[in-house]
């Protein structure tokens, strides 16, 4: 993968245009959010997608290591929601 090492200048205001190339590149448009995160190499910027799935797959992980299969994690759901209808509304979620 080539890296891009161009120079930047940050404006008095502490802006720093986004080159097109990047915005093109990684569908970014005005108004979309990026988010930075401070690593042992510098300054990583993502997009919020790529930092929420980062996190989802970093929670999979966590689960599959725990022994916890997406059909638990549907489960439990189901009972959760049945016990909030049960308690909010007196309501059996088993009864027809």
């Amino acid at each position: 993968m080539a890296i891009n090492r161009k120079k930047y200048v940050i404006q008095e205001s502490g802006q720093v245009t986004l080159p097109i190339e990047f915005r093109r590149k990684f569908g970014l448009n005005p108004g979309d959010e990026i988010m930075f995160e401070e690593t042992d190499s510098g300054l990583l910027i993502s997009t919020k997608e790529m930092i929420l799935r980062r996190l989802l797959d970093e929670i999979g992980q966590a689960l599959r290591e725990k022994g916890v299969t997406l059909e638990d994690l549907i489960e439990s759901g189901r009972e959760i929601r049945g016990e909030i209808i049960k308690e909010k509304y007196g309501l059996d979620a088993n009864d027809d």
